[in-house]
């Protein structure tokens, strides 16, 4: 069986900018996910989220965006956008588990109500080309609401449902539900793929060994940790020198966002959000994180950075 690979939509992280500088320094991802769309209070959309949508900005690899909504209205707004722009599949977020989400009844928060999620889709459906993707968790408040949620979308043709075995409750902490998970195996006749602590090649194999029947791989945190993941899965060979490879991606990576952000404080903080996941792939990760942290200026950052490299060794 061929495995599948996707790249998780992360806000802030796995923007074009990081998609295609990763395109040209790895490979085994088959699939990325934009970070949603969403119309603001004003009902207009941000240009920097449809400048990461943009075409012309991600012709390097297979990009399905995604959208967050609760109303037809939304939907079809957001679905009818991206049409407009070429895109034949559009992913539906039903997972986001922030609180500010949450409270507005939109990502995991719509879980609990279920016959919402139903009038939503017996709107959209007919309206529209695209295939329809969704990225759920197990629920808002308890894993037990998935389950009230699959008897709807069974309804209709989804192309795939992608499952993060949490509740939005439980954020990115506590453990993952496998059983729930496999329980939901059996209560859809739709394609269903994999979400959540990919984080090693082992880890995905106890997954894999568990859930054979599964082909679909999402992965997020574990990819931008850790770059040459998807290539360990597939069994690619992979250069020896993996510092050396991930420091020009990084470095081009620098650049791409030189060129778009303003100011020094805007890049660093960007920079640091990304080493929060680097870090995890050296030695010393704590200190790694730390260097970086503690840069006040861009140069202070590239010195840190380049510590970093010739410092410390690649434990991925």
């Amino acid at each position: 069986m061929s495995v599948k690979i996707t790249l998780a939509p992360i806000q802030g992280v796995t923007e074009y900018h990081f998609r295609n500088t990763f395109q040209k320094y790895f490979r085994g991802i088959d699939e990325m996910y934009s970070p949603y769309l969403r119309l603001d209070h004003n009902q207009e959309l941000r240009k920097s989220k449809v400048r990461d949508v943009l075409p012309e900005n991600n012709t390097k690899f297979n990009l399905t965006p995604q959208i967050m909504t609760n109303t037809p209205e939304g939907f079809l707004f957001l679905a009818k956008f991206l049409e407009e722009k070429g895109y034949t599949k559009i992913n539906w977020n039903l997972g986001c588990p922030f609180p500010m989400v949450t409270n507005r009844k939109l990502g995991s928060g719509l879980l609990p109500h279920y016959k919402e999620i139903d009038k939503v889709l017996e709107k959209v459906f007919p309206q529209i080309t695209a295939q329809i993707s969704i990225k759920m968790r197990l629920g808002l408040d308890n894993d037990q609401e998935i389950f009230q949620v699959l008897p709807i979308l069974n309804k209709y043709s989804i192309s795939e449902i992608i499952i993060h075995p949490r509740t939005g409750k439980q954020m990115y902490k506590g453990d993952i539900n496998l059983e729930i998970f496999k329980e939901c195996l059996n209560r859809t006749d739709h394609k269903i793929s994999y979400n959540g602590d990919i984080n090693n090649l082992n880890n995905y194999k106890q997954l894999k060994n568990k859930f054979d029947i599964v082909d679909s791989w999402m992965i997020g945190r574990g990819i931008v940790a850790n770059p040459f993941l998807a290539m360990q899965i597939k069994g690619e060979s992979i250069s020896d020198d993996k510092i050396r490879i991930f420091k020009l991606f990084h470095d081009e990576l620098v650049d791409e966002y030189l060129n778009t952000l303003s100011g020094s404080s805007h890049l660093l903080n960007r920079m640091r959000v990304f080493w929060e996941y680097f870090s995890l792939s050296f030695s010393n990760s704590h200190k790694v994180y730390k260097r970086i942290k503690k840069a006040t200026s861009i140069d202070k950052y590239y010195t840190a950075a380049e510590q970093n490299f010739t410092s410390e060794n690649w434990i991925a």
